[in-house]
């Protein structure tokens, strides 16, 4: 068998019938809907000119030299349990390792699980990310052929990351990608996963669906890192549901891209679920991100926090739209969220739409945004103190920054985004900030 054919395998498998009805919910809806216009309140300031107006054909398997090169720069190496790689949204096994998982543990592509075992399957796939709801989200059922499974059984906890690498390249043509993954974390367990997504070479879109379920006193850390040229395209929806005293803490960076849309949906469904959501935001040129995060407190007494900055330069545009809804029984919800943009152009543009929905009346809920320029007083005192001007900016660039990157607990992803800082602003790449204080432990 040669190396493509090998690749191409857990693709051509069969679908269940349930599993193929759930495709064609999805085509029947994308055909009806379309996609979004700037009618649609939630999409009226996301950049989809470039998607709306390329053709785009199926990405195909192509596992060249040059994307292996691609596929070992982001891979987390000795730092991770497993690693899945994914060209073109296709499974690549020779790219990819599996190491010595937990007894009982399952990570598969969903090629590879559908075939197995597809009655768990059935019962989880689009039960949190709504066709209906999101355009995009029906597109990507409609291509429900693969992606990644984990399932993590009840009391396991995984000593270590597991890696999803997402690896989009057109040679050419314009192409698009629909990966999925589901990940089911029963009672009690606890586990890190790491999703990076990188556009390289040509038009390419990644549309991404993951759906998380964490049960009761599940410990779930979520960190995502996408990175794309500025040919790339990224649309990508996560949709989880924690249970009774869950923790689930995620940690989402853009770097780069032509457009990326973001949709993050928690939803607290049971009593005592904490949930945190950071995210960091760079962009230069005429690039353009989109994040909408919504906070579902659907049970009481359940904590949450969010945070997310923005560095924008050039020609970019951003858009932060963060909605908390507190649901009527949902009292004692404490939730805190805050957006602060750093502008270094003129013509760079910030749009922030804070959003809170409250229909409980023992609750404590704030929002806070903030955007603005590097800070001149700041400026004025490094600069009295020998620190030339380019100097003095590219520094409190980086410690703005570094206020998200050093709560990120998985070393190898807060290294990646401390290089790609230190790189941006011409600073010593050992420079770090990375003290994880008292203030960090109590905000995360």
């Amino acid at each position: 068998m040669t190396r493509l054919a090998e690749e191409k395998t857990f693709s051509e498998k069969r679908r269940p019938a349930g599993l193929e009805s759930l495709r064609q919910a999805g085509s029947d809806r994308f055909a009806a809907v379309g996609y979004p216009t700037a009618e649609d309140e939630r999409w009226r300031f996301t950049h989809l000119a470039p998607i709306v107006r390329t053709a785009f054909s199926p990405a195909r398997f192509a596992l060249s030299d040059e994307v292996l090169q691609i596929a070992a720069a982001d891979g987390l190496g000795r730092h991770c349990v497993a690693e899945l790689v994914f060209i073109n949204g296709h499974y690549a096994p020779t790219a990819s390792k599996t190491g010595k998982l937990p007894r009982g543990m399952k990570l598969a592509s969903l090629a590879q699980a559908i075939a197995e075992d597809a009655l768990p399957l059935e019962q989880h796939l689009g039960r949190l990310a709504d066709i209906h709801q999101n355009p995009f989200v029906a597109w990507n059922t409609s291509w429900l052929r693969e992606g990644a499974v984990i399932h993590v059984p009840r009391g396991v906890n995984v000593d270590g990351p597991i890696h999803l690498s997402f690896i989009a390249t057109a040679d050419g043509a314009a192409v698009v990608n629909h990966p999925r993954v589901l990940v089911i974390a029963e009672p009690n367990t606890d586990l890190t996963l790491v999703e990076t997504y990188v556009g390289h070479r040509g038009p390419n879109l990644t549309n991404a669906v993951t759906e998380i379920f964490a049960g009761d006193d599940c410990r779930l850390n979520y960190n995502r890192i996408q990175q794309g040229d500025d040919e790339a395209m990224l649309v990508s929806t996560l949709a989880v549901s924690l249970g009774r005293g869950g923790q689930f803490v995620s940690h989402c960076a853009t770097l780069g891209g032509k457009v990326t849309r973001n949709d993050l949906n928690v939803t607290l469904a049971g009593e005592g679920g904490d949930a945190t959501l950071n995210g960091l935001v760079i962009l230069d040129r005429e690039q353009h991100c989109d994040n909408h995060t919504l906070l579902d407190h659907a049970a009481a007494h359940c904590p949450s926090h969010e945070l997310y900055k923005h560095v924008l330069d050039g020609k970019s545009s951003c858009v932060f739209k963060g909605q908390i809804l507190v649901r009527p029984d949902s009292q004692k919800t404490d939730s805190k969220q805050t957006s602060k943009s750093l502008l270094l152009s003129d013509e760079a543009s910030m749009n922030s739409q804070p959003a809170l929905e409250i229909y409980a009346d023992d609750v404590k809920c704030t929002h806070g945004s903030t955007i603005g320029p590097v800070d001149e007083e700041m400026i004025f005192y490094l600069r009295s103190r020998g620190v030339g001007l380019e100097a003095a900016r590219h520094l409190l660039t980086y410690a703005f920054a570094a206020d998200i990157t050093r709560r990120i607990k998985v070393e190898p992803v807060r290294t990646r985004l401390e290089d790609f800082l230190a790189a941006q602003h011409g600073l010593p790449r050992d420079l770090r900030i990375t003290d994880l204080g008292e203030h960090d432990e109590k905000t995360r």
